[in-house]
């Protein structure tokens, strides 16, 4: 309702506290018709500039050249390839400290079950959990902004169920938590990410292996989609540019590549048990590329040539693909 404005002359000088309060209701007109035009022009179909957060993500640690860049480590069942390949690398504690907020970024994406292989092994979430608490962390958080509905994926990936018992926390993903920010990438510009990503002390990411019709395969840079909201499925125009933009804008501090079981074909979402193999091997590094490198030329025989994001990511100083240059170990537990 529109505030009356009296006409008539004033017969009487107005008192300080008149005077002030005169000024009040005339203050808030005006900040409401501010706040009026600010949300039109929010809501309005013109363009408006952005005003997205700017804030690349870097959770690495520090370098140790007494610890391998990667531990490729076979012939077991997930929670003790977990604990060896993070033993190999120096440990949890090398990697988390007290009072760490840490988020573990699974791929949670599909309706399917561990044997279809479409999503992360509950049994390896469930052991970073583990680790990260006996490490000191004050919260561990396990989340993903699955394509399929949240509340279908993470109750039958057995993620949810696995991650609960081992103390974690589990977020599902909500529109009201979503930040706009900008990732300062070629294709990826402001974009919505899932704020626990934008809010940990530390990042675990832990994708799984699978094939992909784009890109070859699908591993763990790939994984980086799940911290978006918006229209994902846009960025498929130009995937390899997207992937390098997201890996520059969310650096791990450890990559845990899940191949326990691993999609060969028709994926990302899989769905028939004769595209899955059992190779019971977990990959885990520092260097995001050597992995992703690593694991495309060992299951698929795809080198960085035929998979151009690692070059592109390589040139922007992400890693190396020349994973067989860096320091690799390999361990047997069969």
């Amino acid at each position: 309702m529109t505030e009356e404005i009296d006409r008539k002359p004033q017969m009487t000088p107005l008192t300080r506290r008149e005077a002030m309060l005169q000024l009040l209701r005339v203050g808030g007109v005006a900040a409401g018709a501010a706040g009026l035009g600010a949300w039109l022009s929010e809501h309005s179909f013109r363009p408006v500039a952005s005003t997205g957060e700017k804030a690349r993500r870097d959770h690495r640690i520090a370098a140790d050249t007494q610890w391998p860049h990667l531990a490729v480590v076979q012939d077991g069942e997930p929670a003790a390839l977990v604990a060896r390949a993070l033993e190999d690398l120096g440990g949890m504690r090398r990697f988390i400290g007290r009072q760490d907020v840490v988020v573990i970024k699974p791929n949670i994406a599909w309706d399917r079950t561990p044997e279809q292989a479409a999503n992360t092994n509950p049994e390896a979430v469930a052991e970073v959990v583990r680790q990260c608490l006996q490490a000191g962390a004050k919260r561990v958080i396990v989340t993903d902004v699955s394509c399929n509905e949240p509340r279908r994926c993470f109750h039958r990936s057995g993620i949810q169920d696995a991650a609960l018992a081992a103390g974690a926390e589990v977020i599902l993903p909500d529109p009201s938590r979503f930040r706009e920010v900008d990732m300062g990438g070629v294709v990826l510009k402001t974009w919505p990410v899932f704020t626990p990503f934008l809010e940990a002390d530390k990042i675990i990411n832990m994708p799984i292996a699978k094939h992909h019709v784009l890109t070859g395969a699908t591993l763990g840079m790939k994984n980086w989609y799940g911290i978006l909201g918006g229209e994902r499925n846009r960025l498929h125009q130009q995937i390899h540019q997207s992937l390098v933009d997201l890996a520059n804008f969310m650096l791990p501090t450890v990559t845990l590549l899940d191949c326990y079981r691993i999609l060969l074909r028709n994926g990302p979402t899989g769905g028939n048990l004769e595209d899955v193999a059992t190779k019971k091997t977990m990959v885990a590094g520092t260097d995001p590329v050597a992995i992703d490198a690593y694991v495309a030329k060992a299951y698929w025989n795809l080198d960085p040539e035929h998979m151009p994001y690692l070059l592109m990511a390589q040139a922007r100083g992400l890693g190396s693909v020349e994973y067989d240059k860096l320091g690799l170990k390999v361990s047997q537990l069969g």
